[in-house]
């Protein structure tokens, strides 16, 4: 075996989120009308600030990667999920399995850290908007950009090398709809104890740090415009508002599933789909629909 010659498991079977067909069907459904949107919405979003000159602010050239980030992130688990629903076995080879999981975090960390950009973004425009062209310039939003993917890889293939050493030759059944750490290394046959406490620290606490800056910095921006009560700022409160809406829902399972050791839950796999299906869905329609720049360059593409 090309990954870990220690292993004998092949394959693993994943188990899904049902084992009723009448439910399969209705999830399938649902996640092909998920996984299409999230598609188009984010090509829409891409396509919109490409295109668009007036739209070449820092905030629209995150908002470009985020949708960019968010296809990569829905890609790596639906079309396997949406499959293995129509499936009545659901195996995934060992050398697949540690890929999606490899991809998977590559592209969850690198939207945690670039949504933690675009708060300080967001911050330094509103706190400091006369020294933000300075700050936010275009050498430094491409410098951030980058910084975001290469912590998310650095993550990625810590997590990675962390698995593929365990040894597999037992179970291999994981109860969930994808493949990813905790249920992964619950398999191993060997203790797993400091390994997991690895993970947890890593995982876990990039979570919660990110979170944690993303709260410090909407948090400043609250105690600014309360200082201002011009129309403008009161804009800004309200976008500021849907954001935090959509990192809360984005973070906060991230937190729960990665920050304790990783003993598996029923729910964990129901509490997967907040973050890899829900959020990237969220994301355009709140980034988006709620700008004004953005609807008005979605309706002259319309009319073109």
């Amino acid at each position: 075996m090309a990954l870990g010659n220690v292993s004998q498991v092949t394959e693993f079977i994943l188990l899904g989120l049902s084992d009723t067909r009448d439910l399969r069907v209705i999830f399938f459904v649902l996640f092909f009308l998920a996984y299409a949107m999230v598609l188009l919405g984010n090509l829409l979003i891409i396509v919109i600030v490409r295109t668009n000159p007036k739209l070449s602010s820092p905030m629209y050239f995150f908002l470009c990667n985020l949708s960019f980030i968010d296809i990569c992130c829905i890609s790596v688990t639906c079309p396997r999920m949406l499959v293995d629903l129509l499936s009545q076995r659901k195996a995934i080879a060992f050398e697949a399995c540690i890929a999606q999981l490899f991809f998977l975090h590559f592209a969850g960390a690198s939207e945690m850290f670039l949504l933690t950009v675009m708060a300080y973004d967001r911050y330094t425009a509103i706190c400091k908007p006369l020294h933000y062209t300075t700050i936010m310039s275009r050498r430094v939003c491409r410098v951030l950009v980058s910084v975001c993917w290469a912590g998310g890889f650095i993550h990625s293939i810590v997590q990675t090398l962390l698995t593929i050493q365990l040894p597999f030759c037992g179970p291999n059944t994981i109860n969930n709809f994808f493949c990813d750490v905790p249920p992964v290394i619950r398999l191993a046959c060997t203790d797993i104890y400091v390994t997991e406490w690895l993970m947890a620290s890593n995982s876990g606490l990039i979570s919660l740090v990110c979170f944690l800056v993303l709260v410090t910095s909407y948090t400043l921006i609250l105690v600014r415009i309360r200082a201002c009560f011009t129309e403008e700022h009161w804009k800004a409160l309200s976008t500021c508002a849907s954001h935090v809406m959509v990192v809360t829902i984005f973070f906060v399972p991230c937190i729960f599933i990665y920050l304790r050791p990783f003993s598996t839950f029923p729910s964990d796999k129901h509490i997967c789909v907040i973050y890899t299906v829900l959020s990237p869905m969220l994301n355009p329609l709140i980034y988006t629909l709620r700008n004004n720049e953005v609807k008005l360059s979605i309706w002259k593409l319309w009319k073109r």
